[in-house]
């Protein structure tokens, strides 16, 4: 992979209808690299004006007699699979501005894209592959499904994964012949403006991609409430996603997907192997900053094994390399800005006076940049606001447990439920915990195993809904039932 520490900032603008316009204040706002905290871009800032205008671009796109909507099945996956085979194209520019954006270390930008190409040639091979079913019902009638595209599409994705969540929206919606407005997150909008220029070049009609930068409160909520937008898709805090439901509801009642926060339970069982938990424990809870919904930050570990796990999470936090997402050896970025830095060192401090022991690290790094250093918390209780709520930063939090039953019990002792895992060669254990553990995901010997083809999504206030998968195609179309009287012939 060829690095480019300053990738050139191509795209500023708001992409409505395939055309590159201004917002219609005139405003801008500013793009910080978290790693210098200085400012790298100013792109337009769109608000409820701009959301109308790419909703009725979107609408036009999705009538009966338009382009999108006349074309073939087969078409519209070899339009995703083109947009794949750019994106692979130019990955190199993708993960540098992903990198500089975000903060995530350069492999990390590297394993997204791959991913996120991954998962474009995924549903590329499903569009075709749509289809309802015959049914024999009562009487002399035929009876049959069609599925077809929802509609309009709001789509709302967060800092974390800029790309990645992008993907996991667009892919579906895209293959089962929906069109959409989309918000990137205020933090990091350069990359979802980068692969808005491939939606255009690849071919896509006008108006069935459309990307308004914005915030939360004007952009998101003008998207969320609109009346003329059929389904909104939303990925980020527990909080926002619950006034995103109360707004779709008030609106038009739109259909609604959430993917909101987790707490993840990551259970390392009395006969596992202690060096290989350990890690699989480590980077579950570090992957990307510590930035993950689905990230193992609830570690119990059996009380026989428990003082040595505690040992190897120290040595391995310790030996974590933080620093210039642009070197290749780096494993830890900065937080993605001064806020999350401010939320996640206060959380590090209430466990500090809630009586956790502090095993390594606590502090925020010295210089310049978002960084905290890599935290673990032993003697954690179920009590304790770190074992409670979701930190979303470098911090692992180790508790202890006796029993199996007792484990599962406090597995499930939280608002979330959005992933878990166990670490144990007991089959029993295994299936025992799969089966009571309320969570979308469950990993086995492994943890935050997520690719195209299994279904991703949470229990409880993790969310309602999957991605990914055919269940993720589903969340995308509406199932119309034809019935046709059969004439009865007299003999």
């Amino acid at each position: 992979m060829k690095i480019d520490r300053n990738p050139t900032i191509r795209y500023t603008k708001l992409f409505i209808n395939n055309e590159w316009v201004d917002s219609r204040s005139g405003k801008k706002m500013d793009v910080i690299n978290p790693s210098t905290e200085k400012v790298i871009a100013q792109v337009s800032e769109g608000q409820k004006e701009d959301i109308d205008a790419a909703v009725a671009a979107a609408r036009r796109a999705f009538e009966l007699g338009s382009e999108w909507r006349q074309m073939d099945a087969s078409r519209r996956g070899l339009l995703l699979l083109k947009l794949a085979d750019a994106m692979e194209r130019d990955k190199d520019y993708l993960c540098s501005l992903e990198s500089l954006d975000n903060g995530k270390p350069i492999q990390d930008s590297d394993a997204d894209i791959n991913a996120s190409i991954d998962t474009f040639r995924y549903y590329a091979g499903m569009a075709d592959k749509i289809h309802g079913k015959t049914i024999p019902a009562d009487g002399q009638v035929m009876s049959f499904t069609r599925k077809e595209p929802v509609g309009v599409c709001g789509q709302i994705i967060p800092w974390n994964y800029p790309v990645l969540m992008l993907t996991w929206k667009w892919a579906p919606a895209l293959a089962a012949g929906c069109t959409l407005v989309l918000k990137p997150s205020e933090k990091t909008p350069l990359a979802a403006l980068a692969m808005a220029a491939l939606v255009k070049e690849v071919g896509f009609p006008a108006g069935v991609v459309n990307v308004v930068n914005g915030f939360g409160p004007t952009a998101g909520r003008a998207l969320a409430e609109h009346m003329d937008v059929d389904k909104i898709a939303f990925t980020g805090s527990t909080a926002v996603g619950k006034q995103i439901q109360s707004l779709a509801g008030s609106s038009n009642g739109k259909r609604v997907t959430l993917e909101m926060g987790g707490k993840s339970p990551l259970v390392v069982h009395e006969d596992a192997d202690v060096d290989m938990a350990a890690e699989i424990a480590h980077n579950g809870c570090f992957v990307n900053q510590g930035q993950c919904c689905s990230a193992a930050s609830r570690t119990f570990v059996h009380e026989k094994i428990y003082d040595r796990f505690v040992a190897k999470a120290r040595e391995l936090a310790m030996s974590r390399k933080v620093g210039d997402p642009f070197d290749a050896n780096v494993q830890q970025g900065p937080q993605v800005d001064e806020i999350q830095l401010k939320r996640v060192l206060s959380l590090i401090e209430a466990g500090k006076k809630e009586g956790a022991k502090v095993e390594c690290g606590g502090r925020r790094r010295n210089g310049s940049g978002f960084f905290i250093e890599p935290t673990v918390f032993s003697n954690v209780t179920d009590n304790m606001t770190i074992a409670r709520e979701e930190i979303f930063g470098p911090v692992q939090q180790v508790l202890k447990f006796k029993t199996l039953d007792e484990v599962i019990r406090r597995s499930n002792d939280t608002q979330y439920g959005l992933a878990a895992g166990i670490i144990t060669q007991n089959l029993d254990a295994a299936m025992t915990y799969i089966q009571g553990v309320r969570a979308g995901s469950v990993w086995v010997n492994c943890f935050d195993y997520a690719v195209p083809q299994t279904p991703f999504g949470g229990y409880k206030m993790s969310g309602q809904g999957r991605e990914l998968g055919e269940a993720g195609i589903n969340e995308y179309v509406e199932v119309k039932t034809v019935t046709i009287a059969i004439p009865v012939k007299n003999s």
